[in-house]
C-alpha cells in the first residue's frame, strides 16, 4: 500500500472523520487487522482561519505548502487536502512537491457522474459557496452547480465555523439545513454535495429526499483505490 499524506487540522473535528474512514475503507479492502498507511500534518486551525478572514490566501498556502513539502519528506507518496475550503490553495499546494495531490472537487464529481447526475446542489463555507475555486472544478468535471441564496449561504457558514467545527451537532441546525436542501433540489438539484468534511456530522442521507455526497468519504474512498492500486 502507497503512504498517504494528509494536510489536515481544517478542523481536527473533520480530520479526525478521515483517518477514521481511510483506515475502515483499508480494512474492509484487505480484511484481518489492516489499517493504512499514512502520515498527518496538522496545523492550527486558528492560523488559517485568521488568513482566511482577511483574505490572505498566499500565506495560507505557504504554509500549506510547508505541511505537504513535510509530508513528502516523510515519505508520502500522494497527498490529500482534509477540507473542501483550502482547496483554494491547491495548486500552490502541487507545485511544492513531485508527488500528486488527489483533489477532492475531483473525486466528489467522478462520484456524481457515476450515479447518473449533473445538477446539484452545494453546501459549505462561503468561501466554497461563492468562489469559483471549488464550483469552478465542479463544472469543468461537467457538473451544474447551484447554491442557496445569500441569507442561507451565511446560516450555512455560521454553523460550520462556530458549531461544527468546535464539535458542537443541534437539531435546531440540522433541521435549518434541511430546509436550505429542500429549496435547492426544488431549484432543480438532483443531488446535493457536502462540500464541507463537517458537514457530514450534522447531515446524512436520511436529511435529504436527493441522494447526498459526503465529499469526506468519497475523498477517503478514492484515496484508498488508489493507494491500493484497484486492489
Amino acid at each position: 500500500m502507497k503512504t498517504l499524506g494528509l494536510i489536515g487540522g481544517m478542523s481536527w473535528e473533520s480530520t479526525a472523520e478521515y483517518y477514521r474512514l481511510i483506515n475502515e475503507l483499508t480494512r474492509d479492502r484487505l480484511g484481518g487487522l489492516h489499517s493504512a498507511r499514512l502520515v498527518l500534518h496538522s496545523v492550527d486551525f486558528a492560523e488559517i482561519e485568521q488568513l482566511q478572514a482577511a483574505g490572505r490566501w498566499e500565506e495560507a498556502g505557504q504554509v500549506l505548502a510547508g505541511a505537504a513539502r513535510s509530508l513528502e519528506a516523510a515519505g508520502a507518496d500522494l497527498l490529500l487536502i482534509c477540507t473542501n475550503t483550502m482547496h483554494k490553495v491547491a495548486d500552490q499546494v502541487e507545485a511544492a512537491v513531485s508527488v500528486p495531490l488527489l483533489h477532492l472537487a475531483d473525486a466528489t464529481a467522478d462520484a456524481v457522474r457515476a450515479a447518473g447526475l449533473r445538477r446539484v446542489g452545494l453546501l459549505g463555507t462561503a468561501f466554497t459557496m461563492e468562489q469559483d475555486f471549488y464550483r469552478g472544478r465542479l463544472a469543468s468535471g461537467g457538473l451544474d452547480v447551484l447554491v442557496p441564496d445569500a441569507g442561507a449561504r451565511a446560516m450555512v457558514h455560521r454553523v460550520i465555523y462556530e458549531e461544527l467545527c468546535v464539535g458542537v451537532v443541534r437539531e435546531e441546525s440540522r433541521a435549518a439545513y434541511r430546509e436550505v436542501i429542500g429549496d435547492l433540489v426544488a431549484a432543480g438539484a438532483q443531488g446535493i454535495v457536502l462540500g464541507c468534511t463537517e458537514i457530514e456530522l450534522l447531515v446524512r442521507q436520511a436529511d435529504s429526499p436527493v441522494p447526498v455526497f459526503p465529499t469526506a468519504r468519497l475523498h477517503a474512498q478514492a484515496a484508498v483505490a488508489a493507494a491500493l492500486d484497484g486492489r
